[in-house]
């Protein structure tokens, strides 16, 4: 078996990186969690996480994050692509000094916010002129509210401006219950939960007329929020039908033709992840999960140095002690972050994605403005590098 870090190299990756990655990932049977995220605290708690299981990770904003990340008193339509952008460009001035390769994408987009999706492209087209390559890896369309027509070819109008960028687009077929940033699916008519190979084949053979960077969130009962494992009825033997229907029409020589998502993961049985990784998923969505993680390392922080987070000045130890070193915000939320750390990993280990890239020893940079483009800007770039390094 060819080893990822012999082919894909640490730090955001995009275009054909990006492909080797999840073309490993699907032919060696694991899956890359998705973690979204709403701060730099969070993304730097998911590189670490990266980091110290030896994994490759995704970085995702929903467009709700995005609105955070600029701040909530911003009320600009743009608000939530500049959030987004914002949390990408941090990302890529960092990844790289964690050694492994990350994955920077957009969560869902329904059809009400794709001026959010448009600002983001429009973020990677003037990277892309500046620098040879997308600011992000990857978005994803969800459309599945809308027929399926309109659906494929909404997605294909997309995938045809994203592909010469070389920006992945993964899009969603068929409907993933629950609520999740505003999208409410609770009462949605439980057939739609299950989509059907026919489904699954229409899209691909859609946007494999046009590239084969994309990816597809076909729902096998998949539920958004945080249930008890058992509450929620999930086929992941489904997605296996469909990719031998994909296989059957196409005559591909890949057992597993199409790359697949899985979204709505909490409350899956280990048994159930590792059979819907097993069938071609090769991204899985974790969001409800490490925000409980993230919260929870606070609460028991809290829990513990309680009587030492009452005042300024005085505790236990005494009426005049300074309690600064327990309420400065580099203490509390770095216990939310090793929370969470230690909640992604987990997600890294039953994903199977734990110990598949070596961490790289060489020495870490920022991704932020490539060296190999040539122009003004690299100029500027070059100028300022070689200033430091005297």
């Amino acid at each position: 078996m060819t080893s990822i870090t012999d082919i894909v190299p640490p730090g955001v990756v995009t275009g054909d990186n990006l492909l080797k990655l999840l073309e490993h990932a699907r032919e060696n049977s694991y899956a890359i969690p998705a973690v979204n995220c709403t701060s730099s605290s969070s993304a730097n708690a998911c590189l670490e996480a990266a980091a110290k299981n030896n994994s490759p990770v995704m970085i995702q904003v929903s467009n709700g994050g995005g609105k955070f990340l600029v701040g909530k008193s911003v009320s600009d339509p743009n608000a939530a692509a500049a959030g987004s952008v914002a949390l990408a460009y941090h990302v890529r001035a960092v990844a790289k000094y964690y050694g492994v390769p990350v994955v920077l994408h957009s969560d869902h987009c329904a059809k009400k916010l794709l001026p959010w999706f448009d600002g983001m492209l429009e973020a990677d087209k003037e990277y892309f002129e500046k620098f040879g390559e997308p600011l992000f890896s990857s978005h994803m369309l969800d459309l599945s509210e809308e027929p399926d027509e309109e659906n494929i070819a909404i997605c294909v109008k997309y995938f045809k401006e994203m592909t010469p960028m070389n920006i992945w687009l993964e899009m969603e077929i068929g409907i993933t219950g629950g609520e999740e940033d505003g999208v409410n699916n609770e009462d949605i008519d439980p057939e739609k939960l299950y989509t059907t190979p026919e489904q699954v084949y229409s899209v691909y053979q859609a946007l494999s007329a046009i590239g084969p960077m994309f990816s597809i969130a076909a729902a096998f009962g998949n539920v958004h929020g945080v249930y008890k494992p058992g509450n929620v009825s999930l086929s992941p033997e489904k997605l296996l039908t469909h990719q031998e229907y994909t296989k059957e029409k196409i005559g591909s020589d890949l057992a597993r033709p199409i790359f697949l998502v899985m979204h709505g993961g909490s409350g899956s049985t280990d048994e159930e992840i590792k059979e819907a990784v097993v069938n071609g998923v090769v991204k899985m969505n974790i969001d409800t999960d490490t925000q409980w993680s993230y919260w929870d390392g606070l609460r028991a922080f809290e829990a513990d140095k309680h009587d030492y987070l009452q005042g300024q000045i005085g505790n236990p130890d005494g009426d005049d002690k300074p309690n600064k070193k327990y309420y400065d915000p580099r203490v509390w939320i770095r216990k939310a972050e090793e929370s969470m750390i230690a909640r992604v990993g987990v997600s890294m280990e039953k994903l199977g994605s734990k110990g598949r890239y070596e961490k790289s020893s060489e020495p870490g940079s920022h991704q932020c403005l490539p060296e190999a483009k040539k122009g003004a800007v690299g100029t500027l770039y070059s100028g300022i590098k070689n200033m430091i390094k005297k």
